[in-house]
């Protein structure tokens, strides 16, 4: 069992600290809303602290579940940051989805601390979060890894070392591409059905069982023919993850042909007042436009 500190108590770190208090870990929360850390102390007997520097003094391992690459920098340095109360030989574990240079920055300022850090964003949105069933993506030492693999296994159904620090990033950008062309395509797939008067529950209990199936048709398709967009990740933060692969893919050479698209829709989607809807209104584009295309 080890002494733990979580940073960002957000739908995904909310219940990943809970899973950890569960596993029999000692574990300290900071949020930078007081409110959310007080109800999760209340529900999950756990400690809370002022600062993330209050929350990391004493803890073996940090978790940090935030934002962006700017809030991971605000909760990370300064004299009120992670790194400033984290001893020497503790470890920081980061599973906000950021970019793989503030990654590699943090690996370091952590080396020159003498403290470990592994970047490790996770997959599996809420529910995979309140279910304990994330997919984690680590990059870092093996050492370090072999150090933290233990905890993180509370909230994960999937986790592996995928290279040096930054590599974690790097294979969550993969996942972030797939997921934008799969749910791009069922979109098409479900208003194409439609207008061509198929019964779409139908059609996809037969397509999902052959090559075409995917976790997002199995698990998004009935909301999307109901026009429902509140079960997961949100579009704002999609269009954050694409910004990141793409800007990423101007630096390697790769080409992003569709995602690089598929973001140009979530800007639409968002146009349309969907800041908050799920990645799965794609097909609410698709909708408005053959609307659109009827004036």
């Amino acid at each position: 069992m080890a002494k733990v500190a979580f940073i960002g108590l957000g739908v995904m770190g909310y219940p990943m600290a809970g899973h950890l208090v569960k596993a029999g870990h000692t574990v300290t929360v900071w949020n930078r809303s007081a409110d959310k850390a007080d109800k999760w102390v209340a529900q999950h007997k756990g400690q809370k602290a002022a600062t993330p520097k209050e929350a990391a003094t004493g803890a073996e391992l940090v978790m940090a579940c935030v934002g962006n690459d700017d809030d991971l920098r605000s909760v990370t340095y300064g004299d009120t940051g992670l790194l400033a109360g984290l001893a020497k030989g503790a470890i920081f574990v980061d599973h906000t989805t950021a970019s793989a240079d503030v990654a590699r920055e943090i690996g370091e300022k952590a080396k020159a601390n003498g403290q470990g850090f592994i970047d490790a964003p996770v997959s599996g949105g809420q529910a995979g979060a309140e279910n304990g069933q994330l997919t984690i993506m680590c990059g870092g030492d093996a050492a370090t890894y072999d150090k933290v693999h233990p905890v993180i296994q509370a909230y994960a159904k999937m986790q592996n070392l995928m290279g040096p620090t930054g590599s974690g990033q790097l294979t969550k950008m993969m996942n972030q591409i797939c997921i934008a062309g799969l749910v791009q395509g069922l979109a098409e797939a479900l208003a194409f059905g439609r207008a061509s008067g198929l019964d779409l529950t139908k059609a996809v209990e037969v397509i999902s069982k052959g090559a075409a199936g995917s976790w997002q048709m199995d698990n998004r398709h009935k909301t999307m023919i109901e026009g429902k967009f509140d079960y997961g990740f949100a579009v704002d933060w999609m269009r954050k993850d694409l910004s990141i692969c793409l800007a990423e893919a101007r630096r390697n050479g790769a080409s992003l042909p569709v995602a690089a698209l598929v973001d140009q829709f979530y800007a639409e989607v968002q146009q349309m007042g969907g800041n908050r809807w799920d990645t799965s209104s794609l097909i609410a584009r698709l909708e408005a436009t053959k609307t659109a295309k009827k004036f």
